[in-house]
């Protein structure tokens, strides 16, 4: 029997190794889905290198890398005093404090900008509409609002990123995002979400492949598990293992 797993890649235009990266998991590789962060200046390259490539695209919305496509001023409250957005880590420790600082209005603000990016670069709305590693009640609601507002395909995480599922068009999906643990083997992760078996959806492994670069280096701490991931990606060997289990990768479309 045919099993069915959705294999996903975040971050195209973080940067321009992570852009090479993810290209050739495309091309070379397993990838058909790939989220893309639109505030960021390798955002175009990224995009041209999966041009007619026929994957899934969706908007990976940030709000805590690179800089925001709305005037800083006018959203204080997720921007630093250089313009920038503020750091993940200020968002951990704002969970952890249990202290949301993001303003809802502010936040829709720049979201709905990022859509209209989007839509500009594309041609067409995104696949899939979700947010960048960022947990916040008022994010998430944000991204309801302009989700509900242009009726998109919302991948609704239930508390965040870490999230064991998500809904998506009213499938639950099962989420293995492992790259950030210790020890990290993403050809055991690939090969448990492929062979887990779901009444209610399906398994879902979201991975960040790339290669590395200053840029990379010095804003992100995902850094070793991108190359892991591309290597996985791309190995002949994981999708001859697929094949013969009868495993097909499917797009956020065919959910």
């Amino acid at each position: 029997m045919e099993r069915k797993v959705i294999v996903r890649a975040d971050d195209l235009g973080y940067s321009d190794a992570v852009n090479v990266g993810i290209a050739r998991t495309v091309h070379n590789g397993l990838i058909n889905n790939v989220g893309v962060m639109v505030n960021m200046p390798t955002t175009m390259s990224g995009l041209a290198m999966i041009k007619d490539a026929g994957v899934c695209l969706g908007l990976h919305t940030v709000i805590s890398a690179g800089r925001p496509l709305t005037n800083p001023k006018l959203i204080p409250s997720i921007t630093n005093p250089d313009g920038t957005f503020r750091h993940s880590s200020d968002y951990r420790a704002a969970m952890a404090a249990i202290h949301d600082f993001v303003d809802l209005n502010e936040v829709v603000l720049e979201i709905e900008a990022q859509y209209q990016k989007f839509v500009a670069l594309v041609g067409r709305q995104p696949d899939y509409f979700e947010g960048h590693a960022v947990v916040s009640d008022n994010f998430v609601k944000g991204l309801e609002i302009v989700g509900e507002r242009h009726h998109l395909n919302i991948l609704r995480f239930a508390a965040g990123p870490d999230s064991p599922s998500v809904l998506f068009k009213g499938k639950v999906l099962h989420v293995f995002m492992e790259s950030m643990g210790k020890n990290y083997n993403p050809y055991e992760t690939l090969k448990r979400a492929a062979l887990a078996q779901y009444n209610d959806g399906y398994a879902m492994m979201v991975c960040h492949p790339g290669y590395l670069d200053d840029y990379l280096l010095q804003h992100s701490s995902l850094t070793v598990p991108r190359t892991q991931e591309v290597a996985m990606l791309t190995d002949p060997q994981m999708q001859e293992w697929l094949e013969r289990q009868q495993i097909k990768l499917i797009k956020y479309s065919e959910v």
